[in-house]
């Protein structure tokens, strides 16, 4: 009985704390590592920034597909958050760029979307994305999936 209780107070023991989630250390954050992140919402790339800059990282913002694409050549990011529904160029035409041009080819792309259709992940994922999120998202989730990214980089 002991060692049930014990298990069970592990599992369900004391929660961490808000603020003892957002600073945690995150393992696999090198200083200066720089995440491009493409999305025509103020309020995803706002969240985004803070969690990033919140544990380590430098983030680079662009609204549209085209100035994500330009700053992605230019500032050469670590990883990309990439949109599928942005205004002119969408997001499966801006990861084709990417992943065409050498500058931005290996780049991990994690591509993201309100929808959670099949057909989403699977042209996201055949054009070349390395990941799909579906918004909304938990900063758990992002902070899991950048990591599984930056190891397999490494």
């Amino acid at each position: 009985m002991t060692a049930l209780f014990e298990l069970l107070r592990g599992l369900f023991g004391k929660r961490e704390s808000r603020e003892d989630r957002r600073t945690r250390n995150r393992p696999r954050v090198k200083k200066g590592t720089r995440v491009l992140i493409i999305d025509d919402s103020t309020t995803v790339v706002t969240m985004l920034r803070r969690m990033l800059e919140q544990n380590g990282y430098e983030s680079i913002e662009a609204f549209d597909g085209e100035t994500g694409v330009d700053l992605a050549i230019e500032r050469e990011p670590h990883v990309i958050f990439l949109d599928i529904v942005l205004p002119g160029m969408d997001g499966f035409a801006a990861l084709r760029k990417l992943r065409k041009d050498p500058a931005t080819a290996e780049v991990p792309i994690i591509m993201m979307s309100g929808n959670e259709q099949a057909t989403e992940q699977f042209w996201a994922q055949k054009i070349g994305a390395d990941d799909f999120m579906k918004k909304p998202f938990s900063r758990a989730e992002v902070f899991a999936r950048l990591d599984r990214l930056m190891t397999r980089r490494d």
